[in-house]
């Protein structure tokens, strides 16, 4: 018998600040078909269409190669999906999210592979997106990153579109909770231990709002081992030592941000800020490495690489990236107004889809 011809699945986007919705959804795309082939717009579509990105196209292409479930990755994909870009890249149906994207006249950018039936459907992941971060940095408060996961409730009985600075109506740019599940972080983790002899890397940080610098650093860690781990900090120890208003993003999201890279095999979610000697023989840690940021003091004041240092199993990686968590809230602040248009732009195209299909609905009356 031949051997079955490999189903490759396309998906397109702009992958604007990659988070773990778009991880998300890859995954699934991924199990519709054998390979996974991410078409991503250039700045000039995205702007033409939606607004500015908030990252340039350079970087949006890096994040998502740097997402665990995808393959292939083609540069500046037109808006609009195409039948011959489908058939260029060999490629039998596209898959995307069941939320609506629409082109700058408002009309629904996969409209002609529906009608050609080679389209099917991802669930969206529920309690994040683009507009939600850029949201949360522009109000910037104490509690902004208690919205969702959390280990308390959102205070006050408020409900996340009340707790956060989003005023949209739309169900697709409007905000939703993000509920974790233990089903879900099994979904994302790789599941594999390390094997005999191979050489564990730990590092550990904030790893906050996930972007290009920190695929950057991870991918030079994942080059000093066979195995990487990464300990993530808690809400509570991150706000201690970069202050402010940080993490714009919680533990939870923090942790399946990071398990969506392709460098990373393991998370350690809450982990201790001294890594000390329990946690290097619970984990069989050959090498302990940390970036070019600032090695903040322990609570108590220590060094929390003093023992790694000891051991002279410490080592500092340059990334070689200027990219910054703050450097991009700095980004969201300085352009608030055209990120507030462009929302607000976004969902009103959202509503008057929305509204004619109800209208064409009522008018066919119940199929």
């Amino acid at each position: 018998m031949a051997d079955r011809k490999p189903v490759r699945v396309w998906v397109d986007g702009c992958f604007d600040m990659a988070h773990f919705g778009h991880a998300n959804f890859l995954r699934q795309a991924k199990k519709l078909g054998d390979v996974l082939v991410v078409g991503i717009h250039s700045d000039a579509e995205v702007a033409k269409h939606k607004g500015p990105p908030v990252m340039k196209e350079e970087d949006r292409y890096k994040m998502v190669r740097s997402i665990k479930w995808v393959d292939e990755v083609i540069e500046g994909v037109p808006y609009v999906t195409e039948l011959d870009t489908l058939d260029k890249y060999n490629c039998d149906f596209c898959a995307h999210g069941d939320d609506i994207t629409l082109d700058s006249e408002g009309r629904d950018t996969y409209r002609i592979v529906k009608e050609q039936g080679r389209y099917k459907e991802c669930k969206r992941t529920a309690g994040v997106s683009t507009t939600d971060l850029v949201g949360r940095m522009l109000l910037m408060t104490k509690s902004h990153h208690l919205v969702g996961a959390r280990n308390s409730p959102i205070p006050d009985g408020k409900t996340n579109n009340e707790a956060s600075c989003s005023n949209l109506k739309s169900p697709y740019t409007g905000i939703s909770q993000f509920l974790p599940t233990t089903n879900k972080i099994i979904q994302f983790a790789e599941g594999k231990e390390p094997n005999p002899g191979d050489k564990i890397v730990y590092t550990a940080g904030a790893f906050d709002l996930f972007h290009v610098g920190h695929v950057d650093f991870l991918e030079k860690v994942s080059q000093l081992g066979n195995y990487v781990i990464v300990g993530l900090h808690t809400d509570e120890e991150v706000n201690r030592y970069w202050g402010g208003n940080y993490p714009i993003m919680n533990l939870h999201e923090r942790t399946l941000s990071v398990l969506a890279c392709r460098y990373v095999n393991e998370v350690v979610i809450g982990a201790p800020y001294i890594v000390n000697n329990s946690l290097l023989d619970h984990f069989g840690v050959d090498v302990v490495v940390h970036g070019m940021t600032p090695i903040k003091p322990s609570a108590n004041g220590s060094n929390p690489y003093e023992t790694p240092k000891n051991k002279g199993i410490f080592k500092i990686v340059d990334s070689c990236s200027d990219m910054s968590t703050s450097k991009i809230v700095d980004r969201i602040i300085e352009n608030r107004r055209n990120y507030q248009e462009r929302n607000e732009k976004k969902e009103k195209k959202e509503i008057k889809l929305i509204e004619i299909m109800a209208q064409r609905k009522k008018l066919n009356g119940p199929q």
